[in-house]
């Protein structure tokens, strides 16, 4: 996996595997359910994504968006290819919703709603509860 990939917390944030991508739980919760969809071929430039990796990104943003909406029922759903630090082709996805969502006992604020996500605003999560968050987006999965 590249440095992106495990920056973002691989494989203890890993939610699904596919051939070229993996989706990760976003370890800063900007809203219930952020996650990071990355690609794992050794690619810095979206257009160098392989046909075959960008066949696969349909699957893999349907099953995205079928996950998140069971977990949060989100009104919108952001993608962000930022890449300015994280230099691998990757995306931010940010489920969007104009009221609190929560999620053991914890409710998730979309602080920027209904402008841009405020990425710098984000629901304090610890190891156990990213854990817990993981393991309900893995079972709302749809199967392979």
């Amino acid at each position: 996996m590249n440095e992106t990939i495990r920056k973002f917390g691989y494989p203890d944030t890993l939610i699904r595997a596919y051939d070229h991508w993996v989706v990760l739980l976003r370890p800063q919760q900007v809203t219930l359910g952020s996650m990071v969809l990355a690609c794992t071929e050794p690619v810095r430039d979206f257009h160098a994504v392989s046909a075959a990796g960008f066949a696969e990104l349909h699957r893999a943003i349907g099953d995205i968006e079928h996950a998140a909406r069971a977990l949060t029922n989100y009104q919108k759903i952001n993608y962000l290819m930022l890449m300015m630090v994280d230099p691998d082709v990757h995306f931010h996805v940010i489920p969007r919703y104009p009221a609190p969502v929560s999620f053991d006992g914890v409710d998730f604020a979309d602080a920027g709603w209904p402008g841009p996500p405020a990425l710098g605003e984000v629901t304090a999560t610890d190891a156990a509860a990213n854990a817990a968050l993981v393991t309900r987006l893995k079972a709302l999965w749809p199967t392979p």
